[in-house]
């Protein structure tokens, strides 16, 4: 599970608000400044660059996991795709030849583009997919776009679904990054999240990346999961640490309706933890991560030093990329475009961008100032280096950057945002209470805004509406 691999967009990689603070005693009222901040001319938006990243939705699964609500293509549990069970499944080749043609009849926006840096594939359980497919897709990008010769490249493999000669195979083929779906090491978990593999096939796989030497590889856990106690999810974090992954991506349960615990559970009540003890999870990651030397450098994600997810810093510093395949979506000169989730329109869809239909639904259109600048503070502030102030005035104006200052300083007074200025030294209370004293004007002193960890980006779902409310009240 990736919850941004599926559909492409970060909002759904949203926390639920856990630890709260007394918001009466917070409550902010706008001043004349702030009121009059959106109405001010805000100059013109800088020409986004080209993509320079790809996602790629390859959507097979063995089964449907009970939390999943990602478009997915569900082959059966016996499904294995191991080597020796390669039998060259049509409902594979076939979507690979659909996917190649979408990519193919897609437009850069200029032949002089620069080449990918980054590819990912996502799903669903990419390594279902045979090797030969998943090469027959990146060269059909490097030869649509190229492919830089030290790009990031990867793709997320399932415990159960391979072994070392596939591993072996795709590093061969240039794969040189493997996010691995563990989410679990209790097998009474894993079943009850709906998951086809169970921990002796986790401890198969972490053995395999090792024996292949993947150095850059990642590992996604689940928290909150139904009956999970502080001990369990103790026990998977030193797990983790142990397997010795570059990479840790944390996910919180998030409870979708038209899923089989939408069905079955409400967020909150047993057997799903307490808000209260959620937060203890997420608290519990920060803490034990920390101290074994990771980086918490973006709300859900830890990685030792030089090992950030290249392809989601592409999402995190909205930077435009494209998305091939079911239900993906593509960010291209400051538009949000998704294929359709289901196969046949989404086969529809392709065969109009061959005809030329579909061309300019994701182009040339008009970007709003508002939702860009929504869409940089929602981003920024899940990262650990927090909002460029400098760089946000330089794009939408200095009365913006004051509005936030506004209603940010009771959050500041209670530790859970954090103002740096260009040295990196914490500012206190005081100082950045200080700060707008003259007029509308912004102070040049804070060089960045970020959240508290862990005490702020639990409460990230609240601080980031409360931008949101000045931005576009």
């Amino acid at each position: 599970m990736a919850m941004l691999k599926g559909n492409l967009y970060p909002l759904i990689f949203a926390i639920p608000t856990k630890s709260r603070i007394p918001t009466a005693s917070l409550l902010h009222q706008p001043t004349v400044c702030e009121n009059a901040s959106m109405t001010t001319t805000i100059p013109p938006l800088p020409i986004p660059s080209p993509p320079t990243s790809v996602y790629v939705h390859l959507p097979f699964c063995r089964k449907r996991c009970h939390y999943c609500d990602f478009p997915i293509i569900a082959l059966g549990s016996s499904h294995h795709q191991l080597p020796e069970h390669d039998n060259n499944d049509p409902r594979i080749s076939n979507y690979i030849h659909v996917i190649r043609r979408e990519i193919e009849a897609t437009k850069p926006k200029s032949p002089t583009d620069p080449p990918l840096k980054t590819v990912f594939f996502g799903g669903g359980t990419p390594s279902l997919v045979p090797p030969p497919m998943v090469w027959s897709v990146l060269e059909t990008l490097r030869s649509k776009f190229g492919l830089c010769p030290d790009a990031e490249i990867s793709i997320e493999m399932d415990p159960g679904t391979f072994d070392e000669r596939k591993l072996r195979e795709l590093k061969e083929l240039g794969v040189n990054r493997v996010s691995l779906g563990v989410q679990a090491f209790q097998e009474e978990l894993l079943r009850a999240c709906g998951r086809a593999h169970g921990v002796n096939e986790v401890l198969e796989a972490i053995d395999i990346v090792g024996r292949c030497e993947i150095g850059n590889w990642s590992m996604d856990l689940i928290s909150s999961l139904p009956h999970q106690t502080p001990e369990m999810w103790e026990e998977s974090l030193r797990l983790a640490v142990g397997a010795q992954p570059a990479h840790v991506s944390v996910y919180d349960l998030q409870v979708e309706q038209g899923t089989k615990f939408g069905q079955w559970y409400k967020p909150g009540e047993f057997p799903l933890p307490s808000e209260t003890r959620s937060a203890k999870f997420y608290k519990m990651a920060s803490e034990i991560l920390s101290k074994a030397g990771f980086n918490h450098y973006e709300i859900s994600s830890y990685c030792k030093n030089g090992y950030e997810c290249k392809h989601n810093l592409t999402y995190w510093m909205n930077k435009s990329f494209y998305g091939f395949g079911l239900g993906s979506a593509s960010y291209i000169s400051g538009v949000r475009f998704s294929r359709p989730k289901k196969l046949k329109e989404y086969m529809g869809y392709v065969q109009s961008l061959e005809d030329g239909l579909a061309e300019g639904r994701h182009h040339d259109e008009h970007v709003d100032a508002k939702d860009m600048a929504m869409d940089v503070v929602m981003l920024s502030l899940r990262m650990a280096r927090g909002l460029d102030v400098k760089e946000f005035t330089g794009t939408f104006g200095k009365s913006l950057p004051f509005s936030l200052y506004g209603v940010f300083k009771p959050y500041v007074e209670s530790g859970h945002v954090i103002a740096l200025d260009e040295k990196g030294r914490l500012l206190t209370a005081n100082e950045f209470n200080s700060l707008s004293s003259n007029g509308c004007e912004v102070d040049n002193t804070v060089a960045f805004i970020r959240l508290s960890d862990p005490d702020g980006f639990l409460l990230s779902n609240e601080l980031i509406s409360t931008a949101f409310s000045v931005i576009s009240p």
